[in-house]
């Protein structure tokens, strides 16, 4: 039995398989097949934040693949005063096959890893978003073919979506720049993480966002202000008003591809002309939230 908690819990080939199989099940996808890999099987999705990307596409995948799923949000009393995770974990491992844990904290999905008799798939938390990730690359691949050698520069904050694709870029071969204020780039305890799970990777950090885009492959943002940072917004606006991506940054670098995870603050962290623009692949990136993860659960539950 396997956790994905971060995205560090598989290999390089690890990885490399699963995009194999989801390439597969796409494929069929768009031919209009949809193979019952796993029938009778139980996914359910336990859910402290909202969600639309990450709860459909799971919910889609998963009915894909020939199992049902069940949504379980605050009336379940996952990580309330009801019952501890621990006793949730066991007790809802006897119903399912899998649980996608989207959570505030980290650590609470760590928890009911701990507890869980069945694989616990992060969904989202604080810390990182591990499915994100793998879709973003696997879309990447899908257009170049070849990831290895490209510089991914993400612009904006070093948050849970910034520390998950440098390590998966880490993992991949793919050069990974971060464009931040100082005070918002990598800590050290990540930094000496990343030097423990990726040593030979090529990870530069750098205040400069025209420098961080030049000659990139693919240019990424995120809102600058995540759930649970409210508070913080008004000093993110300031701290991260020279680091929008707009159409004279993308200019910097015109074959490169634009992605964020969503939902986007328009005219913010990115601007109409660039989402909206030829080098978006946004809304395939979402669409391939859908294949990757289906993908993954497959390689999971039916090896």
């Amino acid at each position: 039995m396997r956790h994905i908690l971060v995205p560090e819990d598989l290999s390089a080939h690890e990885i490399e398989a699963v995009f194999a199989i989801s390439k597969d099940l796409e494929t069929k996808f768009e031919s209009g097949r949809r193979d019952a890999l796993l029938p009778g099987r139980m996914l359910a999705l336990v859910f402290e934040k909202p969600s639309l990307r990450t709860r459909v596409s799971f919910e889609a995948a998963m009915g894909h693949l020939g199992g049902s799923s069940v949504f379980l949000g605050e009336d379940a009393g996952f990580s309330s005063s009801r019952e501890s995770v621990a006793d949730f974990g066991r007790v809802l491992s006897e119903y399912v096959d899998a649980i996608v844990c989207r959570s505030k904290a980290h650590e609470t999905i760590v928890s009911l890893a701990a507890a869980s008799t069945v694989p616990v798939i992060n969904g989202l938390s604080d810390y990182c978003h591990p499915c994100q990730a793998l879709a973003d690359i696997y879309t990447f691949k899908e257009h170049v073919g070849r990831v290895a050698g490209h510089t991914l520069a993400f612009v904006g904050d070093g948050n849970n979506m910034a520390r998950s694709l440098a390590v998966v870029c880490g993992l991949l071969g793919m050069r990974f720049v971060l464009a931040a204020p100082r005070a918002y780039q990598f800590d050290d305890a990540f930094r000496r993480h990343l030097q423990s799970v990726v040593p030979n990777a090529e990870i530069v950090e750098t205040t400069d966002p025209g420098e961080a885009v030049t000659g990139a492959a693919v240019v990424y943002t995120d809102v600058w202000a995540s759930m649970g940072q409210e508070k913080e917004r008004a000093t993110r606006l300031q701290a991260f008003a020279p680091y929008q991506v707009n159409e004279a940054l993308m200019s910097r670098c015109p074959e490169a591809l634009f992605m964020h995870c969503l939902p986007a603050r328009r005219g913010e962290e990115v601007t109409d002309g660039v989402i909206d623009g030829p080098q978006s692949v946004v809304v395939e990136e979402a669409a391939n939230r859908m294949h990757v993860q289906k993908g993954l659960i497959a390689w999971l539950l039916a090896k």
